[in-house]
């Protein structure tokens, strides 16, 4: 039936250029003549006949190829990529098959060279970790991918939508947002330009750039900048923390959504945003993810219940009471001093029927400077964070300080800002805006409880690999 290869392969690519198993299984088109290429999942080989569960990254399914056993090329296995042409039909049990009538090893995989994966065995998250190359090829992993990549759509449609506009914030900086000095230097690599700086009485750290700079922990000060101009803008990238903690919600490179909007005044018109924008966009990942959402979720079922819920709201001053009238329901000590710990934070969610929580009117001295104080009560700032379950804190925002003699007073000490207080200087206006971690959103609907599980290439303490 096929004369060439070649001429099947470009008339099917020049009709469908989306011509993957995805589709093949959407549009079912019984009889079609197709060519579809992917890695080998399963074989089941008998005497005349072998059965190949194909899969090319573009669905958690599979598809079922039928091979008679003269054509099946020596070396094809478990893991090995391949290129079959063939027609659709219907298997004796009803369901979409590929009859091959011609079959092409790609690429082999010899199982007993070192391949960490075996057919038909389970392996634990922590065993998958160590090989974070072949992660994406197993079921779980390529599920969570798929959804991560529908969330990242999703917020850009949203923000669109909403007349945001994107601006890519730097990620080298020099200045450190949070003021909590978990930051990354950065200096040349090049010995050359190490000694031609020194040559010139330069200072390592400040030489290249004429001033230290840093890996981005936030791109939240530029877009401040950014909306002053614009009006409504959003950033989506990479962010660094040179925090030494690895726990199962710590990355040292990790992503963060940002947004700013200018000309507000009051926190709710942020909350309305950050739930407008998580209701939307989890919606949206159910209406075109729900299947992966299923195989990567860590638990049985995972629940979205809130979805049709308003998020609740809590003061600061409403949490603690919770927390002090229910001490024999965790375990981690609480201490006004101190702030929640993340047990506090999801046993709030879970006292309220498991719904987003956003917890708002922050003491001063618990969040950082460009918090904007009340006018009544300087000890407290208009701030706010969501808490979700499974996660704790999702997002973090707040009205900005708009005064120029106030956050002049509050610019800690020994950082130059002076740009970032010309724009309260020079037709400054009243904004707002929130940052929320990617990675931790991917764990809050899937269930997956390790933030090393939700990221392509985790980056921690003690840990760079590839």
């Amino acid at each position: 039936m096929f004369k060439n290869i070649a001429t099947i392969i470009k008339r099917n690519y020049a009709c469908n250029h989306n011509n993957n198993i995805l589709n093949i299984l959407k549009s079912g088109q019984v009889g079609t003549e197709i060519v579809v290429q992917g890695w080998v999942k399963s074989m089941r080989n008998q005497k005349e006949n072998v059965f190949i569960d194909i899969n090319d990254g573009s669905t958690d399914k599979k598809l079922q190829i039928f091979i008679p056993q003269k054509i099946t090329p020596y070396g094809v296995n478990t893991g090995s990529s391949i290129r079959v042409m063939g027609v659709l039909k219907h298997s004796p049990k009803g369901q979409l098959e590929l009859n091959a009538e011609n079959i092409d090893l790609i690429g082999e995989c010899v199982l007993s060279k070192g391949y960490p994966f075996m057919p038909r065995k389970q392996y634990t998250l922590e065993y998958i970790r160590q090989y974070l190359q072949f992660r994406p090829r197993t079921n779980k992993f390529s599920s969570m991918l798929r959804v991560r990549s529908a969330a990242n759509l999703a917020i850009h449609n949203f923000f669109c939508n909403e007349g945001f506009l994107n601006v890519q914030s730097p990620i080298l900086t020099s200045n450190d947002c949070e003021g909590a000095g978990e930051v990354f230097k950065v200096i040349p690599e090049s010995k050359e330009i190490i000694k031609s700086m020194i040559k010139e009485g330069l200072s390592l750290d400040e030489g290249f750039f004429n001033t230290k700079a840093f890996l981005s922990v936030s791109g939240q000060l530029h877009l401040e900048a950014a909306c002053h101009g614009l009006g409504s803008v959003y950033t989506f990238g990479p962010t660094f923390r040179a925090e030494n903690s690895r726990s199962r919600l710590h990355l040292s490179e990790f992503y963060m959504l940002e947004a700013e909007k200018a000309f507000i005044e009051n926190i709710d018109g942020i909350m309305k945003i950050i739930e407008s924008l998580l209701k939307s966009i989890t919606q949206n990942i159910l209406d075109t993810n729900q299947a992966d959402i299923e195989v990567s979720s860590e638990s049985p079922q995972s629940d979205f219940h809130w979805l049709d819920k308003k998020f609740n709201v809590l003061t600061y001053d409403e949490a603690v009471k919770i927390l002090e009238n229910n001490k024999n329901k965790y375990k981690e000590p609480f201490d006004t001093n101190d702030g929640f710990a993340k047990e506090h934070e999801i046993f709030l969610v879970s006292h309220l029927g498991n719904i987003p929580t956003f917890v708002i009117n922050w003491p001063k001295n618990m969040k950082p400077f460009y918090m904007r104080e009340f006018s009544d009560n300087t000890e407290k700032v208009s701030a706010l964070d969501l808490l979700v379950p499974n996660v704790g804190e999702l997002v973090g925002g707040s009205l900005r300080e708009n005064s120029y003699e106030k956050l002049k007073e509050k610019i800690p000490e020994g950082t130059n800002l002076d740009w970032y207080l010309d724009l309260r200087k020079f037709g400054g206006v009243p904004t707002g805006g929130f940052g929320m971690g990617f990675e931790r959103y991917i764990q809050f609907i899937t269930g997956i409880t390790n933030i090393k599980d939700v990221i392509p290439f985790p980056r921690w303490p003690h840990n760079c690999s590839l």
